[in-house]
């Protein structure tokens, strides 16, 4: 009997852990969930991050904690979310930097982009803004490249820094119109706005909450966006495309991770929220007025969007010549 017992363990043992395991992903969630993201409290990540949180604490039950880990150009946060358990409590908020620029412009990384990572969806779809100052006798896209030509490396562009997306937007930009500009990084995005609107710099591009209102304004002037089609925020605007440049697309992804080894059905529980979340009016209007479209998607085909953008990304970095040790 006592041989018998000792055959018979390890398939107790395993069907314990199954049933334990099984128990604690039936009444997910149990405990408050947190929203991690790696930028400064009011940007477009942030208010993503609260307005779905929101949404979220009341479908689930629980408490939604925001919590912002800026620095190093978000590897903080991403390095604190594929170091956490696996559990579907720690949540975070990427975008196209944290994982699809990241990986290029950092020679090393104490996490791996794809493999630490459970992709959960989707979440928004955001364009950049091409901005100039407006004694940059430009009106348009072809405008400003046929400028450019007739002045090489004489009109400067400002970006939030080295390897950022403002970055990579104008490197696209530079070599899909074949001209050439001077790069001024600044120390981020703020600053970058305020070099544009001093006249420092005269073209950019920009995220949509602070060109909005400058353009709106007339301190500033808008010559395209990035997303293959027109946003909402911004219908007088056309595309890149649209001017010219049949190939520039640059859409600032931003989506909901989870640590390494998040079981299937918490995965899609989390999954059918956020799909839920984003469709709700209420979000909706928060999403409007960063500039910013719902989209989402299943894990699978997250993950594959991942890869793609890895990919797409890495190359914008290698043409930039963008490096971090």
């Amino acid at each position: 009997m006592k041989r018998q017992w000792l055959r018979l363990q390890p398939v107790v043992w395993t069907l314990a852990l199954t049933t334990s395991v099984a128990a604690a992903q039936s009444g997910f969630p149990n405990k408050p969930v947190r929203i991690v993201h790696g930028f400064t409290p009011g940007g477009i990540s942030d208010l993503l991050a609260r307005s779905l949180g929101a949404q979220l604490a009341t479908s689930l039950g629980q408490q939604i904690l925001v919590e912002p880990r800026p620095g190093a150009g978000t590897t903080i946060a991403s390095d604190h979310i594929a170091k956490s358990p696996g559990d579907g409590y720690t949540l975070f908020l990427q975008d196209i930097t944290t994982h699809a620029i990241n990986a290029s412009l950092y020679r090393r990384l104490p996490y791996d982009s794809v493999r630490d990572f459970t992709p959960i969806t989707l979440i928004a779809a955001t364009p950049l803004m091409l901005l100039v100052h407006p004694s940059l006798p430009a009106k348009s896209v072809k405008e400003l490249i046929a400028l450019a030509k007739k002045h090489p490396n004489e009109i400067a562009h400002g970006s939030s820094g080295n390897g950022t997306i403002v970055h990579l937007a104008a490197e696209m930009l530079k070599a899909m119109a074949g001209i050439r500009m001077i790069h001024v990084p600044y120390k981020g995005s703020p600053q970058a706005v305020v070099g544009l609107l001093s006249g420092e710099v005269a073209v950019s591009f920009s995220t949509m909450p602070p060109a909005l209102p400058n353009v709106a304004a007339g301190k500033l002037r808008a010559l395209g966006v990035t997303t293959p089609s027109r946003t909402s925020a911004a219908p007088n605007v056309p595309t890149m495309k649209e001017a010219g440049l049949k190939d520039f697309e640059l859409v600032l992804y931003s989506g909901i991770l989870a640590p390494r080894d998040v079981p299937r059905p918490v995965v899609d529980r989390l999954n059918a929220e956020f799909a839920k979340a984003v469709r709700l009016p209420e979000v909706q209007k928060i999403y409007v007025s960063v500039g910013a479209a719902p989209i989402t998607n299943t894990p699978e085909e997250f993950a594959a969007h991942i890869r793609a953008e890895l990919v797409k990304l890495g190359k914008l970095v290698e043409l930039s010549g963008a490096r971090v040790d």
